[in-house]
């Protein structure tokens, strides 16, 4: 018997590249998930409408992976870097697609609230690569998008007879809020009886600087800082009130 060195060189580990690719590939398609917004039931219906049989890339192959990622492209999807080499559309229908977009983050309607998946939302809808470059006359069919989808989560965006914006600010500010309670209370985690104000105390804790427990009293800040609250619970099911 060969007498065992410890000077033999180890033998080189098998390189698959094939599994390599795959697995860059499979990346891409959580990435692309994410980005989109698309939810799990939503994504497992993509893969098993084109790959019959199977609903998870993992186990596909690398030409069914390629259908998957054409698939996700073609609905908007575009492989970007960890932080954004663009800059952020700041035009006025830009700022209000964004405060709609991310109080559907807080009420459910979407799952990513970042500005790439307001950007391949809007890119849907407009057909134009960056919002900072739309046809600013075409924006509404965007808000308008936006604004269904609240109403399909119960958020209603009716404005008519409000002459003042800050004031229709404020109702719609109220109204997301409203909406949220009773998706809240629907999955248990706030009391049929609470009111607006009581569920803020209860889930949010007092509001700073004395002011009073009153929704007409809270300013936009207050307003908006109760709503990521209420949607961090409808998400995570985690309550702060003691």
């Amino acid at each position: 018997m060969q007498a065992f060195s410890p000077y033999r060189p180890a033998k080189a580990a098998t390189f698959d590249r094939g599994a390599q690719v795959e697995r860059a590939m499979r990346g891409k398609i959580k990435l692309a998930q994410k980005m989109l917004g698309i939810g799990d039931d939503d994504y497992r219906a993509i893969i098993a409408r084109l790959v019959p049989g199977k609903t998870s890339s993992t186990e596909c192959d690398q030409r069914e992976l390629a259908k998957i990622l054409d698939e996700l492209k073609v609905k908007g999807f575009r492989a970007q870097p960890a932080k954004p080499r663009f800059r952020a559309a700041d035009h006025p229908a830009a700022n209000k697609a964004r405060a709609l977009w991310i109080s559907l983050y807080h009420l459910g309607a979407i799952e990513n609230p970042s500005e790439y998946g307001l950007e391949a939302f809007s890119r849907r809808q407009l057909g134009c690569d960056r919002m900072q470059w739309a046809d600013q006359g075409l924006m509404y069919k965007l808000i308008e998008a936006l604004k269904a989808m609240a109403e399909r989560h119960g958020w209603s965006q009716e404005t008519a007879g409000i002459r003042n914006a800050s004031q229709a600010i404020r109702v719609l500010k109220l109204r997301l809020l409203d909406a949220l309670l009773l998706k809240l209370k629907a999955k248990g985690y706030a009391a049929e009886s609470w009111e607006l104000a009581g569920a803020a105390m209860r889930i949010v804790g007092p509001i700073e600087d004395g002011r009073p427990i009153s929704p007409s009293s809270w300013s936009f800040t207050d307003l908006d800082m109760i709503a990521a609250t209420f949607g961090d619970l409808l998400r995570t099911g985690k309550r702060r009130e003691s």
